[in-house]
């Protein structure tokens, strides 16, 4: 009898466990737990499995080095060896800073996540009339959605962004919910956005840290039309009925200036100064540096990059 009532209880325990793995949509954040699946719509988190709050965080764990550390200008600063889950360098990792159009690699996760790159998108007045940068999209024109991320990604294009929230989620508001809902979803404790291109707006304040961005950079390469877009130099949208030609030079990046660069994005707004984000392979090792607020950024970050890759002891062609 006692043994039959253990036989039970295994087998209740079974198909709840598995009950659990069927409808991982429905249940909620446990913090304690070592695993949980993302209370999210299946189409937010399908194409890869959030093991826990911490999956998608660089483990702070810094690699020592007997080199001197680049004394860079730049506000906060971070590189992260995914390779091997180590810091090898940062600078005010955790603080909380404007981020400008580093926006819209979330953008790109959430748009990608909810619409196949495939689907139609119209450009209505109030996209097209977005300012500053611009891919150059006009009211009435349509794009699929992968053609609006390479302008937002390559021109940086905050008409791409608009357009790309009203597309998927019918207005900007519902689309930057679901920005946030994915930034908890992955973690980012030190995240909030307030619109789809990182434009400033009086009384809002959007921000996130080095940190923070590693960890949401990490994952938006894990999506594939995400990758490739990234490390595109230039891309043409040929000319058909539905829209005009258009024709982007993705210069702003090192993607042409070091060896081993695939993208990621770069950013500015007078408050939140140059920003960057880049991934790289070089030896055997992918990176991820991000500086937020630099003076120079390019060259902070190149000399932050020989920096980590001397620390790992891989030889850069061209640059040692």
């Amino acid at each position: 009898m006692k043994f039959g009532k253990v036989f039970f209880v295994g087998v209740f325990v079974s198909l709840f466990l598995t009950a659990i793995f069927v409808f991982k949509g429905n249940l909620s954040i446990d913090k304690d737990s070592p695993t949980f699946i993302a209370p999210l719509p299946s189409y937010l988190i399908d194409s890869v499995l959030v093991k826990s709050l911490d999956f998608w965080k660089p483990k702070e764990e810094i690699l020592s080095s007997v080199s001197t550390k680049p004394q860079i200008q730049a506000e906060a600063a971070l590189i992260y060896d995914i390779t091997d889950d180590k810091i090898l360098f940062e600078k005010n990792a955790k603080t909380r800073l404007r981020i400008a159009s580093l926006v819209k690699i979330a953008t790109a996760i959430v748009a990608l996540e909810i619409k196949d790159a495939e689907s139609k998108i119209n450009v209505s007045e109030k996209a097209a009339s977005v300012g500053e940068n611009s891919m150059g999209i006009s009211a009435g024109e349509t794009y699929t959605l992968e053609e609006l991320l390479y302008g937002l990604i390559l021109q940086s294009g905050n008409d791409a962004a608009q357009a790309i929230a009203e597309g998927v989620s019918g207005d900007s508001g519902r689309f930057v919910a679901e920005m946030n809902r994915k930034a908890k979803i992955l973690g980012l404790a030190d995240t909030f956005f307030i619109n789809p291109s990182g434009l400033e707006e009086d009384g809002k304040e959007e921000y996130s840290s080095a940190f923070d961005l590693v960890a949401l950079t990490k994952y938006a390469l894990t999506l594939p039309v995400f990758a490739e877009i990234a490390k595109t130099v230039e891309y043409e949208i040929p000319y058909s009925a539905e829209h005009k030609y258009l024709y982007f030079f993705n210069q702003t990046n090192l993607l042409t200036s070091y060896p081993g660069v695939l993208g990621v994005k770069t950013g500015y707004t007078p408050s939140a100064g140059l920003c960057l984000v880049t991934y790289v392979q070089n030896g055997g090792h992918k990176l991820i540096g991000v500086i937020l607020n630099s003076p120079s950024r390019r060259e902070e970050m190149r000399e932050l990059l020989d920096y980590s890759f001397a620390v790992l002891g891989v030889k850069v062609p061209g640059r040692n």
